[in-house]
């Protein structure tokens, strides 16, 4: 299977010829990386058009922070945030994910023209969800959960990383399907971040061709997060704040969209937009490497730009 096919298609969202870009709106006071910054409607609204004129080919929008330690909030302030949000991109056409656990809001975000339902506890957290995305013939974002981090990382040990991940997610996505939910509008995540710590996120990354073979299209939501600090840091050193690990970031996308992912989802979109186009050229390239009159002499044979 070719990296382009392996990157699949998603029945009832656009079709794109490489990586798609998810661009993240925290409709939050606290989310990890810019909460506060779009928790006004019309701000919110300007941000995710902003990031769809910066690259993005759809917008997640999410009401409740999946931080470490963060507190849930109510359905009712879930709603307040979230639904007018979703109206006002899809009323200007814009292809709309949310980011939410909870069955209510997936269901008034659909009927708001959301296209897509990203539940971070792949249907775990409200019984409810899998069968109002199956009722309404939604696609469906599945990641890999082991529970809310309102205590810490929770259950964040593994034996093999990988072979469990890949495990748990294959049993999530039967338990999807098995709820109604067809198997061309699944898509899997790896939680990157989500009870994992630095090893575990990079070692998943390192082995993404595993994910892929579940068959299913792949989102891989790497922006911004703690790993990415503790890589840049080094051993010693104290991370970077979450808004100065956007090139690392890109560098992130850049690595996902070559191994196949269907989509990555970042804060800041330019840079992965650029990376995920840039990797598509080369993929496009690799096949006429040895096309009638390319050149395949020695460095430099043919050309001047070639002597150092």
């Amino acid at each position: 299977m070719s990296k382009q096919s392996g990157r699949g298609r998603v029945t009832g969202l656009p079709e794109w010829d490489r990586c798609a870009v998810m661009g993240v709106v925290n409709v939050t006071p606290d989310s990890f990386s810019d909460g506060g910054r779009w928790f006004d409607t019309t701000a919110a609204v300007k941000h995710g058009l902003a990031l769809v004129a910066e690259g993005a080919d759809l917008v997640d929008v999410g009401g409740e922070s999946t931080r470490p330690g963060a507190t849930r909030v109510d359905e009712a302030e879930e709603l307040k945030r979230v639904i007018p949000v979703v109206r006002g991109l899809a009323s200007e056409g814009v292809t709309v994910s949310v980011d939410t656990m909870r069955a209510s809001v997936a269901e008034q975000s659909l009927a708001a023209g959301a296209a897509l339902v990203n539940d971070v506890s792949g249907g775990l957290a409200d019984p409810a969800m899998i069968p109002v995305v199956a009722a309404a013939g939604a696609p469906f974002v599945v990641m890999h959960w082991r529970g809310f981090l309102a205590g810490g990382n929770v259950k964040g040990v593994y034996d093999d990383v990988v072979t469990e991940v890949v495990d748990e997610l294959h049993a999530r996505v039967e338990a999807v399907l098995a709820g109604g939910i067809a198997p061309d509008r699944v898509v899997v995540d790896p939680g990157l971040g989500f009870s994992k710590d630095a090893e575990h996120d990079l070692v998943l990354l390192a082995h993404l061709d595993r994910l892929l073979a579940l068959g299913h299209p792949l989102l891989v939501a790497a922006s911004r997060k703690r790993f990415l600090g503790r890589v840049l840091a080094g051993p010693e050193a104290a991370p970077p704040p979450a808004r100065e690990r956007d090139a690392a970031t890109a560098a992130v996308s850049a690595l996902a969209a070559h191994a196949g992912a269907w989509a990555v989802r970042v804060h800041e979109v330019r840079a992965t937009a650029d990376a995920v186009r840039v990797s598509r050229a080369v993929e496009g390239a690799r096949g006429t490497a040895h096309a009638p009159g390319a050149h395949t002499s020695e460095r430099g044979a043919h050309s001047p730009e070639g002597a150092r």
